[in-house]
């Protein structure tokens, strides 16, 4: 076994750990790598040395909303696209407007998103959320019928490489995407303007980063 003895040594591990994992780590996680029991502060050094230490490298190293983990910087994600066999899911405008008013609203019912849509919500477009791991069930209205409350998940927030919904930016960088890119299926300007007044009357949390990030995994 590897003998530790300078920060070094444990920087090595921790990288070796990150690079080979599946998912993020938390630091719950990190923690059951070594005997010795590090303050927080300890850790927050050592990962951001290692953060540094990649600093300039095509891959870095990000802490997201579920832990930290190594990933292709996004000037670089164009290029490693094209070893792909499969073309990324490309989402109808329907999810793309469910997706952000769960974002927007959260928790909300099927109902709530029928009200801001004004057109009924298939049960296949909240499936097709659940299955990409993006909405979760986490709750139920004390109402008529117990209607399912929905909200975004730390997957939703690790596939946009955020720590939380605070990170989001405003809704007028979606209103900009859009205007730009023409040609993408993207949310309308009537509907972010819908979805601006809520938030607005609700006193509700941040938007949704890009639709480029969203139609595309």
């Amino acid at each position: 076994m590897q003998l530790l003895y300078k920060p070094d040594d444990y920087k090595r591990i921790l990288e070796t750990a990150l690079l080979v994992a599946a998912e993020p780590l938390p630091l719950s996680e990190l923690k059951k790598l070594f005997d010795e029991a590090f303050d927080d502060d300890t850790w927050q050094i050592l990962l951001d040395d290692l953060r540094r230490d990649w600093s300039g490298r095509g891959v870095e190293l990000v802490r997201l909303a579920s832990g930290w983990r190594f990933q292709t910087r996004p000037e670089y994600q164009v290029y490693v696209d094209r070893l792909k066999n499969e073309k990324a899911p490309k989402y109808s405008r329907a999810v793309m407007e469910t997706l952000s008013i769960i974002a927007y609203r959260q928790p909300v019912t099927r109902g709530d998103i029928e009200d801001i849509r004004g057109v009924a919500v298939s049960p296949n477009i909240l499936k097709t959320l659940e299955s990409r791991g993006w909405i979760d069930v986490v709750g139920h209205r004390d109402a008529p019928g117990r209607p399912a409350l929905y909200a975004t998940t730390k997957i939703f927030l690790d596939d946009l490489a955020l720590r939380s919904l605070t990170e989001l930016p405003p809704l007028s960088e979606i209103e900009r995407i859009m205007n730009t890119e023409t040609d993408q299926p993207a949310i309308t300007a009537d509907f972010v303007a819908s979805v601006s007044e809520a938030m607005r009357a609700d006193n509700a949390g941040p938007a949704i980063r890009s639709a480029r990030a969203l139609q595309t995994e």
